[in-house]
């Protein structure tokens, strides 16, 4: 499991989905769409329909993978923070039962407002 304890994921920007269907493909349940991918360096996460799959590219050469899996029906609160004039970057903080704060970092071009209208939609049935 990704230790989200020890800091944020790097600050992503949105991708392709192609880029890392591949990879996440087969952990994707029938019917499930992906909403959105979203990229930094190495990490990634992905936001479905159901649930966030964070990943973590470890060691050199990037084979190995934690896929962390982050379902909406166990947010019990989430927070949105938009981009400002002088700070470009924008927050998305979720809190779940059992696990405690996820926090993910996003570039300023990034969506936020629709990254948390679609986790109200399912965190909130």
């Amino acid at each position: 499991m990704i230790d989200f304890k020890n800091g944020a994921f790097l600050k992503m920007s949105k991708t392709d989905p192609k880029v890392v269907m591949d990879q996440i493909g087969p952990l994707l349940i029938d019917g499930k769409n992906v909403i959105g991918v979203y990229k930094a360096i190495r990490d990634y996460c992905v936001f479905t329909d159901k649930r966030v799959i964070a990943v973590n590219v470890q060691g050199v050469t990037g084979k190995k993978k934690d896929f962390s899996s982050l379902p909406y029906s166990k947010v019990s609160a989430f927070s949105v923070e938009t981009a400002g004039v002088l700070d470009l970057d924008s927050e998305l903080e979720m809190y779940f039962s059992g696990l405690g704060k996820v926090k993910f970092e996003f570039t300023g071009r990034s969506d936020i407002v629709q990254i948390g209208k679609i986790i109200g939609c399912y965190a909130l049935k």
